[in-house]
């Protein structure tokens, strides 16, 4: 079980590699496909939590740097099949036929897309019709490695809170938070992509996401959300004179900050109070 929970972590996110990748149609069927691929990684999680199994959320490197789409995919492919192989071992029989179906269903469709050049890794740190300074350049890719990262992190332990949680009022907030997440990982990654500097995020250490007290947690989180609220005030600051557009992203970053600490003081409160 530890190893097919590994093996679907590293498909999701090579998954998700893949979609920020493609410049084609291909990029939304490979970004729900990614997301196909982490509500598989839940669901096996709950099962080795039901089976009261240890785990973590440990991977090995995912190696992602080609000059042709159709190369990840193939491994992508291979990936999905090992996937297919280690469900036998699951003794959930109604949950292996559905992964079961769901990966036969997504070979199909990856060995069907069209081949793409990728530019992804290219390091020319340019946005197409945006003539970036030099400083605008460093802040923006400053922020996307740490940003990126930073996102990746923050789904994997909201997912782990709400995984261990029979709370539903706190479980609404945590799911909302991953939501939140992976709207941003998704946006900053395409960006990445798009500059040239595409990277798999680091390997999340597990003190991070066994949160073993959840109210200096929160209170944590909301003084790291404000502190991304000035990153992100920077940025657009740094960008406004290359690009209006990409400056009022950034302040639209920036604005969603503020609901994010709405959501972790609520749950603060709540948590506290449930407590006492």
């Amino acid at each position: 079980m530890k190893t097919l929970m590994i093996k679907t972590h590293e498909a999701w996110l090579e998954m998700l590699m893949a979609g920020f990748m493609s410049k084609s149609s291909n990029k939304q069927v490979l970004f729900d496909f990614s997301d196909i691929l982490f509500r598989h990684f839940t669901w096996l999680e709950n099962e080795m939590i039901v089976l009261n199994e240890s785990y973590s959320y440990d991977r090995d490197a995912i190696p992602i740097k080609v000059e042709k789409l159709s190369d990840l995919l193939h491994d992508l492919v291979k990936r999905l099949d090992e996937i297919h192989l280690q469900l036998m071992g699951s003794p959930d029989k109604a949950l292996n036929a559905r992964i079961g179906s769901d990966i036969e269903y997504m070979q199909r469709r990856l060995k069907e897309m069209k081949d793409e050049e990728v530019t992804a890794f290219n390091v020319k740190r340019e946005l197409e019709g945006i003539p970036l300074t030099n400083e605008a350049r460093d802040a923006l890719t400053l922020f996307l490695f740490e940003e990126t990262y930073k996102e990746y992190e923050l789904i994997l332990i909201y997912n782990y809170l709400k995984a261990h949680s029979s709370d539903a009022y706190m479980n609404r907030i945590f799911q909302i938070l991953i939501d939140e997440s992976f709207f941003h990982l998704k946006r900053f990654g395409d960006i990445g992509a798009k500059m040239g500097i595409l990277a798999v995020p680091r390997v999340v250490m597990k003190e991070l996401y066994q949160v073993e007290d959840v109210v200096q947690f929160l209170k944590d989180g909301i003084d790291e959300e404000l502190a991304a609220k000035e990153e992100c005030k920077k940025l657009s600051e740094a960008v406004a004179k290359d690009s209006k557009a990409l400056a009022h992203f950034f302040d639209f970053i920036n604005h969603q900050e503020n609901y994010h600490i709405s959501l972790m003081k609520d749950a603060l409160t709540h948590y506290t109070g449930e407590k006492h």
